[in-house]
């Protein structure tokens, strides 16, 4: 029997955009693989960079906030699995789901722990180095309370698996580690990308709706790359992502080799054009879209640790991980101007990609645990008692609260 997946979507899927939306595109082929009939809902009107869903039969249905509309909408769709983006999403539509679909299984994407991102910037606004003094901060206390509402919260690094269970004190069965699940890259694809000499320039790349990729350019722009470009000044830094607005525009600067691109139609093209990427990411959480495009294109980088997080566990980094701003420039120096090097890190980058992403490697063990809890949901409920008693709680507020709302807006 074909099984029925909803998706509430914060966002619409924007896969040359951002890692959300390659996040969310691999979900979507993961349970296409798996013959379930998908359907789409979101309160947001279509972006120009939306990925078409319809192209691969899936329905795009827009849902309205606050309106019991959606009630009569998911009773008549009964999907199998709802599958919330965000816990945004859940918070919105979670109980009109557990109120009018109660056998659904309710999923989780948690995309990056956007508690565990908000404690670091936090800690970056005061000038601390210890983020966890932060973690308890009101952005964690709602994605923990929307963590234990689900059934399954879909974790992608598993750096942030161990903060849940160790700090948080997650229950195991209520969280799964599925990171990017990619294509492995054969020997042959590796050795068709551009070499050490074809290549030129320096790159970093992120959506700047996201707010550590625009202080990471900032950081750039005020302490890194004066400093690179003292050594090389030839070397140019090109500037890709979506969304960028005056703020960003104007950091724009030819004379210094400060390039602002915008958006990068084929992110393939522009990262194999470069020879190195930076990622001086200075608070975020989650795996880094940019490095995993980096590491696909042959394309060695120098990183912060945070951007490194969660993404290369034992095995050797595709480049340099330096958190002092001397040494990020110079690590960014050497690895642009020595070719053995160069050529080292880009391996690691392939080695990293099929060791640490291989998308068979999770596939099937994250359908049987969907499979598992879902022929036992009510004995897996049953042992969620903080879940039940926060679904209990905020079903009531939020459903008064929103049919007032409702109401208001008659």
């Amino acid at each position: 029997m074909t099984k029925k997946l909803l998706i509430i979507g914060c966002v619409w899927p924007e896969p040359k955009s951002s890692a959300a939306g390659t996040r969310m595109m691999q979900l979507i082929s993961l349970f296409q693989s798996e013959n379930y009939k998908i359907t789409f809902a979101t309160t947001t009107s279509k972006t120009d960079n939306a990925f078409a869903l319809s192209t691969l039969g899936i329905p795009e249905v827009a849902i309205q906030l606050n309106d019991s509309s959606f009630d009569n909408f998911i009773k008549s769709e009964n999907p199998d699995v709802v599958l919330f983006d965000r816990f945004l999403t859940e918070e919105q539509f979670g109980w009109r789901v557990a109120e009018n679909c109660p056998n659904a299984f309710r999923l989780l994407d948690t995309e990056d722990l956007h508690g565990l991102r908000k404690a670091r910037e936090l800690a970056l606004k005061a000038g601390d180095t210890n983020y966890r003094k932060h973690l308890v901060n009101d952005t964690s206390k709602r994605e923990i309370a929307s963590i234990y509402r689900c059934d399954l919260s879909l974790i992608i690094s598993e750096a942030e698996m161990e903060l849940l269970e160790k700090y948080f004190k997650v229950e195991t069965n209520l969280i799964h580690y599925l990171p990017f699940l990619l294509e492995t890259i054969s020997k042959e694809a590796s050795e068709m990308l551009p070499d050490f000499h074809a290549r030129a320039n320096f790159i970093t790349i992120g959506n700047f709706f996201h707010k550590p990729n625009y202080q990471s350019v900032l950081y750039l722009k005020e302490v890194i790359w004066p400093g690179i470009r003292k050594q090389l000044p030839q070397a140019e830094l090109h500037i890709f992502g979506a969304y960028a607005n005056q703020k960003v525009t104007q950091l724009h600067k030819k004379q210094d080799g400060f390039l602002v691109k915008g958006f990068a139609n084929q992110v393939s093209e522009v990262m194999q054009a470069s020879r190195v990427c930076l990622a001086p990411l200075q608070f975020g959480a989650g795996l880094k879209g940019k490095l995993i495009d980096a590491m696909k294109n042959g394309t060695p980088a120098i990183m912060s640790s945070i951007a490194a997080e969660g993404m290369f566990r034992t095995l050797d980094s595709n480049g340099f991980i330096a958190d002092n701003p001397i040494e990020f420039i110079n690590k960014a120096v050497a690895l642009y101007t020595t070719e053995t090097t160069w050529k080292t890190k880009q391996q690691n980058g392939f080695q990293i990609i099929n060791n640490r992403f291989d998308k068979t490697q999770f596939q099937s063990s994250f359908i049987k645990t969907i499979n598992s809890i879902t022929a036992n949901l009510l004995n897996h409920r049953e042992h969620n008692f903080t879940g039940q008693m926060l679904q209990h709680q905020s079903l009531q507020s939020t459903k008064f609260m929103s049919k007032w709302i409702e109401l208001k807006n008659k």
